[in-house]
């Protein structure tokens, strides 16, 4: 039996600093939709958000503790600046959560003393200590991090961790904030801790980091092998600017390479014991559906969810995969959960079968999204006659989107060609049950559908990002598409997925505008965790 000393402790921030992707920002529905399979896949830690950003923020958190942190769940965690208030509402937001953590962090770098916090280290060598006892007024589980670590001075960083241990705290994160470290660097980083900070022992050592220059995965497997023994990390490495290290790229080469690993964990080198919790056949579902619901699409060339991970282009690799697959294929892809596209379902089938295929798919559906998943399979299914693996996740990831419908699109309709001018008209029940009709013209008719929409709608928006797929091979493939527009300096997605890709271009269009719509509604901005405005 492994323990948090021999093992690597997952801590995913998917739904908090995944969450500060431009346009990525998720409504509480969506963060539970996503918690649930966070907690199917096997994380250890949910970060579940930042409290003290806003009234929606906190109650997202409290949810996620209610409905997803039970008894054997993951431990859910809020993070929450060096500050009483923000510790308060963290640990009010935690509280109904078999396992809570609360997070806190205060720059220790030189730079973000001058120029941000506008506080000496003496300040901050004060501060800590006390925030961090305060926080274990709320919950045992106290998780410190010295903001922008990897810049800091490492004497001042050793203070800082070993007063915050000495106050309690459980686990310390050591951040590469700004993405500037390399690996030699940072796995030096991790042995000083080590070696100079005296009561490290008591707390587990935690790293967080960003990819600004592509190194996030390799600075965390070094420092793994420096004593590290969680990773903080996010589906699809989303995040801040270039984002976060990636979870199912740092799970894999765990898995893949556990034996290279072994020994860094104190294991024996031949052992084949997962050195995570992570059920990796749920990391291709998971996958999937934060890249649907957050509108961030996943590179073709992604390491291990990309759609070219395991396919083969060269004559060469082809063969030799036909030979055998070790020759060119390092894992397998139902590893992942990656399933064959097999044809499963026609428009025959009936809501048993149906539910029955998601299920062993991983989807837990309740009655009404059910219902709703069921009427567009029968959709779908009439105009393709069969459905594949493929496109049963495509429907119900675009179905299980919690997006408020305040626009609803009942028709769209266009006329394009060779010698026309593409018109559109479309016709949609705005918030208030009026149906209205207009049309536009446009340079194609995606084009014209959105300036049709755009003229019923009436918010000004910037359509910054427009991206199309099909889930599958063929003629009659679905279709998926993504869309970001920008309001204000703000950016909100859309995506949707239909066998016709003018009605898909029209719903994801509209699932932007109704983020948008209702963010306006709520005229609510939410606080960054970096924001240093308020009181100590």
């Amino acid at each position: 039996m492994s323990t948090e000393k021999d093992r690597i402790i997952i801590f995913d921030t998917t739904l908090r600093d995944g969450e500060q992707s431009p346009g990525a920002t998720l409504n509480a529905d969506e963060k539970l939709t996503i918690a649930r399979s966070l907690a199917r896949l096997g994380v250890d830690v949910i970060e579940a958000g930042f409290p003290r950003a806003s009234q929606g923020d906190f109650q997202a958190v409290q949810q996620i503790a209610e409905v997803v942190g039970i008894e054997g769940g993951p431990t859910i965690c809020a993070l929450a600046r060096a500050m009483k208030e923000d510790i308060k509402q963290a640990g009010e937001a935690i509280k109904p959560a078999a396992s809570g953590r609360i997070h806190t962090f205060i720059a220790t770098s030189d730079i973000h003393l001058e120029y941000k916090l506008k506080k000496s280290r003496k300040d901050v060598l004060a501060i800590v200590p006390e925030m961090v006892g305060y926080g274990k007024t709320f919950t045992e589980n106290v998780e410190f991090s010295p903001e922008d670590a990897a810049r800091s001075d490492p004497e001042f960083l050793y203070e800082v961790l070993e007063a915050a241990i000495a106050a309690g705290a459980t686990t310390v994160n050591i951040p590469d904030t700004v993405g500037y470290t390399t690996p030699y660097e940072f796995g030096a980083l991790i042995r000083g801790i080590k070696e100079n900070v005296p009561n490290i022992d008591n707390a587990i050592i935690s790293v967080h980091g960003h990819n600004d220059l592509g190194l996030a995965v390799a600075n965390f497997l070094e420092a793994v092998k420096n004593g590290a023994r969680q990773l903080e990390c996010t589906i699809n490495g989303i995040g801040e600017r270039a984002g976060n290290a990636a979870l199912e790229e740092l799970v894999m080469a765990l898995y893949v390479r556990r034996q290279y690993y072994n020994p860094f964990l104190g294991r024996d080198p031949e052992s084949i014991e997962p050195l995570t919790n992570i059920d990796t056949t749920q990391i291709y579902k998971t996958s999937r559906l934060v890249s649907n619901l957050t509108g961030m699409s996943v590179q073709p060339n992604k390491a291990i969810v990309g759609v070219n991970a395991f396919a083969h282009e060269s004559g060469i690799h082809q063969d030799g995969v036909l030979k055998n697959r070790l020759t060119y294929e390092i894992m397998d892809a139902s590893s992942i959960g990656l399933s064959k596209n097999e044809i499963v379902l026609g428009k025959h089938s009936g809501r048993h079968a149906f539910r029955d295929r998601l299920q062993k798919l991983g989807y837990e559906l309740n009655e009404t999204e059910l219902n709703k998943a069921f009427l567009r399979f029968k959709e779908v299914a009439d105009k393709k006659k069969v459905v594949s693996d493929l496109d049963l996740e495509a429907i119900v990831n675009d179905e299980i989107q919690q997006v408020p419908e305040l626009f609803h699109l009942e028709l769209v309709q266009v006329s394009c060609g060779d010698n026309a001018r593409p018109t559109a008209t479309v016709t949609l029940r705005t918030p208030d049950g009026e149906e209205l009709t207009d049309a536009a013209i446009g340079t194609g008719p995606v084009d014209a559908v959105y300036k049709a929409i755009n003229r019923v709608v009436n918010i000004p928006n910037e359509l910054i990002e427009y991206s199309v797929k099909s889930v599958t091979e063929g003629i009659d493939a679905m279709g998926e598409v993504t869309i970001r527009l920008r309001h204000q300096m703000r950016v909100y997605s859309g995506h949707a997925a239909n066998t016709d890709i003018i009605v898909a271009s029209a719903r994801a269009y509209i699932s932007a505008l109704n983020r948008l719509y209702g963010a306006l509604q709520q005229e609510e901005k939410p606080l960054h965790p970096q924001t240093v405005a308020g009181k100590q």
